[in-house]
This record gives C-alpha cells, sequence and structure tokens, in this order.
C-alpha cells in the first residue's frame, strides 16, 4: 500500500477502494451503507456515533476530535506477502492531548466470516506464524481463541498495530451496524470473553485490556438504517 492518501470527494470514490467493487458496493451491504453515513457527517463522526461517544462516560471519547480517515485502510500483518487486514476506515483522532486509534467495521447484511478454527481447517507455515503473531501481540494464548471469529482477531490487532505506529494510547475497535443480525452481534459478545468482557450491550463502549501501554476498547453501535437505502 503506498504511503500517498488521496481525497475521497464523494461517498462513491470509496467504491474503487474496495477489494471486490463489483461484489461488495450494493445497496443494503455495509460498504456502501457505512460510506454514506460517514461520507455525510462532513468531516465529524456520524451521529449514531457521536451519540454512543458522549453517553460513554470516558472523557476519552467525551472529547474526541477526528483528525484523519483512510476509508479501506490496509494494516499488514506477517508473514511478509500475506494478505493484510483491511479496514473499512481507520481513524486518527486526538482527545485531552491523546491520540486514539480506531478500526472501523461496517456490518448489514454479513457476518464476521470463519471462525479460528475454520480459518485453520487447511493449515499453512503461513496461517500458523500469523496466528502465533496475533496471540502474542494481544496476549490471547492461554484462552480458547478456536470459537471465536478471525476476522474480529486480526481486526483488534490492527487497531493496536496502528496505535503503536502512530504513538497513540487508545485503540478502539468500532463495530457500526446497519441491521439487526442477532448472530454478528452474538459473535461480537463471544469474542470480548476472550478479554473477561461480559454483559456486553449495544451502544456502548468496553474496556478490553492494556496491550503495553495502549488501552485497547470495544464499541457496538447501531446505525441509522436509512443508510441502508443508499
Amino acid at each position: 500500500m503506498s504511503v500517498f492518501f488521496v481525497p475521497a470527494l464523494s461517498a462513491e470514490d470509496w467504491k474503487p477502494l474496495l477489494a471486490e467493487p463489483h461484489k461488495h458496493w450494493k445497496t443494503g451491504y455495509s460498504a456502501k451503507s457505512l460510506a454514506y453515513c460517514w461520507h455525510s457527517a462532513n468531516r465529524n463522526f456520524p451521529h449514531s456515533v457521536l451519540k454512543v461517544f458522549k453517553s460513554s462516560g470516558n472523557n476519552t471519547f467525551q472529547n474526541i476530535k477526528m483528525l484523519m480517515a483512510f476509508p479501506e485502510y490496509k494494516t499488514f500483518l506477517p508473514p511478509v506477502g500475506g494478505r493484510p487486514s483491511q479496514s473499512d476506515i481507520f481513524i486518527l483522532a486526538r482527545s485531552d492531548g491523546r491520540l486514539v486509534s480506531i478500526v472501523v467495521e461496517g456490518k448489514a447484511l454479513e457476518g464476521f466470516g470463519d471462525t479460528v478454527n475454520e480459518w485453520l481447517a487447511n493449515k499453512s507455515s503461513g496461517k500458523i506464524t500469523r496466528l502465533d503473531y496475533l496471540l502474542n501481540l494481544l496476549s490471547l494464548k492461554s484462552v480458547d481463541f478456536g470459537p471465536c471469529k478471525y476476522q474480529l482477531l486480526h481486526r483488534t490487532a490492527s487497531a493496536v498495530i496502528e496505535a503503536d505506529k502512530f504513538n497513540a494510547t487508545v485503540a478502539l475497535v468500532l463495530i457500526h451496524s446497519f441491521g439487526d443480525d442477532p448472530q454478528a452481534f452474538s459473535d461480537y459478545k463471544q469474542f470480548l470473553t476472550l478479554f473477561s468482557v461480559n454483559n456486553v450491550t449495544e451502544n456502548s463502549i468496553v474496556y478490553g485490556k492494556k496491550v503495553g501501554r495502549i488501552d485497547l476498547f470495544f464499541s457496538w453501535v447501531k446505525g441509522e438504517r436509512k443508510y441502508l437505502e443508499a
């Protein structure tokens, strides 16, 4: 991925950045819904996200300001040459003198894909190298990670990696859901048990753990359904 970025002048400018635009850029799907929602926020967080931030009771998120946002942002993971983790949006924000790394994962009709065990079904040296790296990074080797969703695992790692890259001390994994998908929310809750987080609710922010010097948080936000018709 180049280190040079060009501005998106409209939500439609997000389409070519997708891995498979012809497949994922459809009305009612998360990629298009997310693009229209976030682009219409006019260089700020969408209303549904700001509402959760303001009600979180956490000063870091109550006072947060967006600095930069990058659609379809790729975070490279080992092994070299392997497929990167592609976040729907990566955001660098600031709050009370602290930098905040945010990865956004949009959801509508799509789930989180394979579990870690399913992803490992056809083992390769590359997959073993990557999984070992992710588990070490997040200090999760001692927990039962197999039934959890692999996408959530590498997306969480991306938030921490980008926080470290930009010298941020806060990382947030934000799931922005535009549809009613109880299974996806159940998968999200199951994943958070890896961090000993229970009693998870929608439209909330929860603390995961400290990864080195980085405070890791998670949030599930229900987006405005009108963007499903974008």
